[in-house]
């Protein structure tokens, strides 16, 4: 077994987001670092992530921005102060970066691309000296306290002075985010926070085959969605073979889910034509049909056709559709059951992991001294739109000060 033993050496597990700006954070300090990752490259879920566009973080101001992760806004309170969006759009364009603002408010570099972005920091971190170690799976701790890899030639054992920890939650495994760090830490005594899906879409008990061959996939715009206990949000989100997906949804899945293990269920209203009333559409739809089919009588006086006019007939009693008091109602607030979110590794991201409570104010594991965590392997979670790679750098860098603080101890 090959052994690496050097003083004040730190290693960094996990090479995304956190675990590289924990790695440039300590590099930059005279640290030497020793950077793992059990992918054959840095940086996967990152690079996937820029492939619509890379929206690095959101120009909202801070006190709304840090409302967006939730029942964790105290504890990254700190953390996202000390690395705001700002600093962090700062610290990109020092990377030789620009960076715009949508119309959304979300941030992207102006090329809309991550690899640009990677290519330039691993850049900077071969100039710090940080050692980079591809295909080198974290596999524990031996008898002696240090740490076991598995690499390319064979068993591996490191003791550092330091260890950080940024191995990132459950969703998309094919990436290396597989959550095999939960049974490590679980048999040394942290108490952890089961994995779920976030940002993720969600099932009914099962459309009908029509709607499932003529309109999986399809969008369904401009429309607003109500969860219970929550103000109706409007934007867009999609249909899928299983049920619904997409940015609204997104946006609400943490609310959905919290629903579904309340009740089994999660009853969503979802207004079609948000710019009209109920008593506008009442009063359209009462007008005298004719000889029209009803489905052409509602598309003439409201506009829903497509993908829309389907989805009100799927959720909708026949009956329905003779009562025009109770139809305009429909379209307004028509009930939609989600009954489970999709499997974790189809998430976006997830909630759960390393709770805060088992850590310090430096994010170091109090059972365990000397090992830090960061990144999406701890317990937060938030939505879309540039929330989840700012929490990852901005906890990669607190962690890293953190143990920097540690050793000078």
């Amino acid at each position: 077994m090959n052994l690496v033993q050097t003083a004040r050496n730190v290693a960094i597990i996990g090479a995304g987001p956190a675990g590289l700006m924990a790695a440039e954070t300590l590099a930059l300090r005279g640290i030497s670092v020793d950077l793992y990752d059990a992918m054959p490259s840095p940086g996967r879920k990152f690079l996937l992530a820029g492939v619509g566009g890379m929206n690095i973080t959101h120009s909202e101001a801070f006190e709304p921005f840090l409302a967006r992760y939730r029942e964790r806004a105290t504890e990254l309170r700190p953390i996202l102060d000390a690395f705001p969006p700002g600093q962090l759009c700062e610290w990109i364009h020092g990377l030789g970066i620009d960076t715009f603002v949508g119309s959304s408010g979300r941030v992207f570099p102006t090329d809309m691309k991550a690899a640009p972005l990677l290519r330039a920091w691993l850049k900077r971190l071969r100039e710090a000296g940080v050692r980079l170690h591809t295909r080198h799976r974290w596999t524990g701790w031996a008898a002696d306290g240090s740490l076991r890899f598995d690499s390319p030639d064979g068993p591996l054992s490191a003791t550092p002075s330091a260890t950080l920890l940024a191995l990132g939650g459950g969703s998309w495994p094919r990436l290396g985010s597989d959550a095999g760090w939960m049974p490590l830490l679980a048999a040394r005594g942290i108490g952890l926070a089961a994995l779920q899906p976030a940002n993720c879409g969600f099932e009914v008990a099962g459309w009908s085959s029509l709607l499932k061959e003529r309109f999986a996939g399809a969008p369904l715009k401009n429309v607003m969605l109500t969860v219970t206990g929550q103000p109706p949000r409007k934007g867009e989100f999609i249909l899928t073979e299983h049920g619904l997906e997409g940015s609204l949804v997104y946006a609400l899945s943490a609310e959905i889910r919290n629903e579904i293990t309340r009740n089994g269920h999660s009853r969503i209203l979802l207004d079609l034509l948000p710019e009209r009333t109920q008593e506008n559409l009442a009063k359209a739809l009462g007008k005298p049909r004719g000889s029209q089919s009803m489905g052409k009588h509602i598309r003439r006086q409201t506009g829903l056709e497509g993908v829309k006019s389907a989805l009100l007939h799927e959720c909708l009693d026949a009956a329905v559709f003779n009562d025009p008091l109770a139809l305009a109602a429909g379209i307004k607030a028509l009930p939609i059951d989600l009954l489970r979110p999709r499997p974790l590794e189809e998430a976006i991201s997830s909630a759960g992991g390393v709770p805060f409570e088992e850590l310090d104010s430096s994010l170091m594991l109090r059972r365990l001294p000397g090992v830090f965590c960061a990144g999406e392997m701890l317990d937060w979670e938030a939505p879309t739109g540039g929330y989840l790679l700012t929490a990852c750098f901005a906890s990669g860098r607190a962690a890293a000060q953190g143990l920097l603080r540690w050793l000078e101890a």
